[in-house]
């Protein structure tokens, strides 16, 4: 199966450029907690875990030095989220089919476990606090984050969008020249071509060397 990573520069966050960009698609769309999102039609959101699971590990960290090795309620959460993710470790290798069935299995009762835990401990944390926030996202991003079970093929997180992303993230300094608009708008299409390239396994320069030499005219 070949990959492809697209790029689409707009000048605002504004949940009608993912509407238009997307407006053919009908689907699973994996995703952080975005509120663009949600206004698409012909689309099914399947959350992060990982994002979910960070503002655990967020809470636990800013515990006093003194409570970090005993049980907490933080460390509860991140326990729960933890126990999903060893379950996908396992399920690495298999099909998608069986990849559902294993989830239904394993996974559904550890997310019925967390979500009765969420409710439990809701009116017992301060809202505010790093805790609190962590419960609140996963409360109001539940039906997302429990996307990954409707099909085999699904992923637990949005973490191979976010590497894709990660190299405009730590390169951005160093091409501060692209400055306009359309700057951003060609800066999108050469890492869509680049980040295309090394999700199928290829060389990037290697790539870049066939299209320029067998297609100039797309130049």
């Amino acid at each position: 199966m070949i990959a492809c990573v697209l790029y689409d520069y707009q000048t605002t966050r504004s949940g009608k450029h993912p509407a238009k960009f997307l407006k053919e698609f009908k689907g699973y769309l994996h995703t952080d907690g975005y509120g663009g999102y949600n206004v698409l039609p012909n689309i099914i959101l399947v959350g992060c875990w990982a994002h979910a699971r960070r503002k655990f590990d967020e809470a636990l960290k800013a515990l006093p030095a003194s409570q970090k090795n005993t049980p907490t309620v933080a460390g509860e959460g991140l326990n729960f989220c933890n126990k999903l993710f060893a379950i996908e470790r396992e399920l690495q290798d298999v099909t998608p089919d069986e990849r559902y069935q294993k989830r239904i299995e394993q996974s559904r009762p550890v997310l019925d476990a967390f979500r009765d835990w969420l409710k439990y401990q809701t009116p017992r944390v301060l809202p505010k606090s790093a805790l609190g926030q962590a419960i609140r996202y996963c409360r109001n991003q539940w039906d997302k984050l429990g996307g990954f079970m409707k099909d085999g093929r699904l992923e637990i997180d949005n973490n191979r969008s976010e590497r894709s992303i990660k190299p405009f993230v730590i390169g951005r300094k160093n091409w501060l020249f692209a400055n306009t608009a359309k700057g951003a708008g060609a800066s999108a299409t050469i890492y869509s071509v680049v980040e295309t390239a090394k999700e199928n396994g290829l060389n990037p320069f290697e790539y870049l060397k066939f299209l320029f030499e067998k297609y100039p005219i797309w130049i």
